[in-house]
């Protein structure tokens, strides 16, 4: 199982020290931003799994923020967790509001976050818990690493097996090529993203043994889409 990288973003520099050592050995990667703007640049150089976003920050606001992710097909889906000293019903509101998808009020032990990180990965993960993903007769099995259509294995590179497993967890939705370098190739790749229209004909290559190679479709001058529909 793959290590999540989780961005913090607090401008209290010790209670990231503490967040940050309770994280790390709960088995996280942490990424540290003291402002909206640092994890802004943090944002645009590769997606982490979940943002823990405080409330209360110099210059933009954590609240601010989220809903600028929101708004933006890049970071839309991160899941975010709102961080914040205010309980009222009234605030919380606000904060969920925003975009967040789960809401802490400080102070709070390091047990009751992880547990709130856990189920909030939980909610936001495309996979199945048997780690199947399914449409039409074609599979994908993220466990065993095969995909089969119509019963029968469909071989493919480790890159067309990640595109693929990407498309299947993400329908009906157009993504760029930058997007897919960032989601599917791993952070720091230096790739050009004229390969990913490669890798794409490769994929359709070889879903095209069962039929489904119209699923993986070009949107002209947005990206791609994989679709059921034509």
């Amino acid at each position: 199982m793959s290590v999540k990288r989780l961005l913090l973003v607090e401008d209290e520099a010790s209670i990231r020290e503490m967040m940050r050592m309770a994280l790390e050995r709960a088995g996280y990667a942490i990424q540290e931003a003291e402002d909206a703007a640092q994890a802004e640049r943090i944002l645009a150089d590769g997606l982490p799994d979940l943002v823990l976003l405080d409330w209360m920050l110099p210059g933009i606001s954590g609240i601010e923020l989220a809903r600028r992710m929101r708004k933006d097909d890049y970071t839309r889906e991160l899941p975010i967790i709102m961080l914040t000293a205010r309980s009222e019903e009234d605030d919380r509101i606000r904060g969920l509001e925003s975009g967040a998808d789960d809401y802490i009020t400080k102070p709070f032990s390091p047990r009751e976050l992880i547990a709130r990180i856990k189920a909030v990965l939980r909610r936001s993960s495309p996979d199945t818990e048997e780690g199947v993903l399914k449409v039409d007769e074609l599979v994908l099995d993220s466990n065993s690493h095969r995909v089969t259509a119509q019963g029968e294995r469909v071989e493919m590179g480790p890159t067309e097996f990640r595109l693929l497993q990407f498309f299947m967890s993400h329908p009906e939705r157009v993504y760029t090529r930058s997007q897919l370098l960032d989601r599917v190739w791993s952070r720091g790749s230096f790739v050009e993203e004229r390969t990913v229209d490669v890798h794409i004909r490769r994929l359709r290559k070889a879903l095209a043994i069962g039929g489904y190679d119209t699923m993986v479709q070009t949107v002209r001058g947005a990206g791609y889409r994989f679709s059921a529909e034509g």
